[in-house]
């Protein structure tokens, strides 16, 4: 099943983002190669493409595992919420309706 994970930044997270983020992305790289990655992206913290210093305000990962168990013990060991980009991880079953 798919679950999506949305992960909230604290104030200021830039910095410590940049840090972690390849970490993150091999953990992201990991999911696509296992063909588990729905899709993955920041939510700029401005309305821009490219927010610049302004930063991001969170993330959001869909992707399948086996329970939700499963999703929040995989979203729990992201390097952003140990490198303290995230303040809060909400993990939700998600069913994906379109496209189809």
């Amino acid at each position: 099943m798919l679950y999506a994970i949305i992960g909230d930044d604290v104030p200021d997270s830039l910095e410590n983002r940049l840090a972690a983020r390849p970490a993150h992305l091999a953990r992201l790289d990991a999911l696509q190669q296992d063909g588990r990655l729905a899709l993955a992206g920041p939510f700029p913290a401005i309305d821009s493409p490219n927010p610049g210093p302004a930063g991001f305000s969170g993330s959001l990962i869909v992707a399948e595992f086996e329970s939700l168990d499963a999703a929040r013990t995989w979203a729990e060991a992201d390097p952003y919420l140990s490198a303290g980009v995230y303040e809060r991880v909400t993990v939700k079953p998600f069913k994906k309706v379109l496209p189809a």
